[in-house]
């Protein structure tokens, strides 16, 4: 059966429209009046959202880090599927995303939920695109989701075994969107960031996945391969 072809630019081109539409919904505020009030938020310090899913959930993405680093070298498990150019990018990946993901909060000028006004804190909310306003009145570097990248920065495992083996290729999606997102909802209901820092997140980790892959995909075969200008790729689709 022949695969079905899509525009992955264009289905980030479409999630960027989305939470633009998101952030300027009010929604963020919506969601987060729920688990917070005036006195902040009761479940900030909850042992399984500070102990399980913030600590543990971090100490087994660097688990699994360390396991890809490794396998580069000596590949366990699904990792011997790869060869090493596949291997090497999947690590890098890794290392970019979160890269990015951590130099967007280095210079944001958004603070975090529990900072403001409306939960008790003292900054005032203003758009995470709002560069020239001089912040929230805050500390701010609270955007995006830093946390919820210990899963989205995993997405990259899609692009090297979609063509080794689709199956786990979704599965391997999958789990990393369902891990992002559980990690950021729970930050959510502590109160440290917007469904919208999440989301931004996702987006940026995806990204950059795609974009190591079209390069990884030139230098493999910069002449032949017809993916290499990263308009269109042909991929299995993700439900059948």
């Amino acid at each position: 059966m022949k695969r079905p072809v899509y525009s992955i630019p264009l289905l980030l081109a479409a999630t960027f429209v989305a939470i633009l539409l998101w952030d300027v919904s009010g929604l963020d505020l919506a969601l987060a009046l729920p688990f917070g009030g005036p006195y902040g938020f009761p479940l900030r310090n909850a042992w399984l959202l500070t102990t399980v899913l913030h600590a543990g959930g971090l100490a087994l993405a660097w688990a699994v880090a360390g396991w890809l680093c490794v396998g580069v070298r000596w590949p366990s498990g699904p990792l011997r599927r790869l060869d090493v150019r596949q291997r090497v990018q999947l690590v890098l990946t890794l290392l970019l995303v979160v890269t990015a993901v951590s130099a967007f909060k280095r210079f944001s000028m958004t603070s975090c939920p529990w900072h403001l006004s409306v939960f008790g804190g003292a900054a005032d909310w203003v758009s995470h695109w709002a560069l020239a306003s001089g912040g929230d009145g805050g500390p701010g570097h609270c955007f995006p989701a830093g946390h919820a990248a210990a899963g989205f920065a995993f997405i990259g495992g899609y692009f090297v075994f979609r063509d080794r083996d689709p199956v786990l290729a979704r599965a391997w999606l999958g789990a990393s969107l369902l891990a992002g997102f559980v990690l950021g909802g729970a930050q959510q209901l502590r109160g440290a960031h917007f469904m919208s820092h999440t989301l931004w997140t996702a987006w940026i980790c995806a990204c950059g996945a795609w974009s190591v892959d079209r390069v990884a995909a030139f230098l493999r075969d910069p002449v032949r391969s017809p993916e290499a200008a990263g308009l269109r790729l042909e991929s299995p689709s993700l439900i059948e």
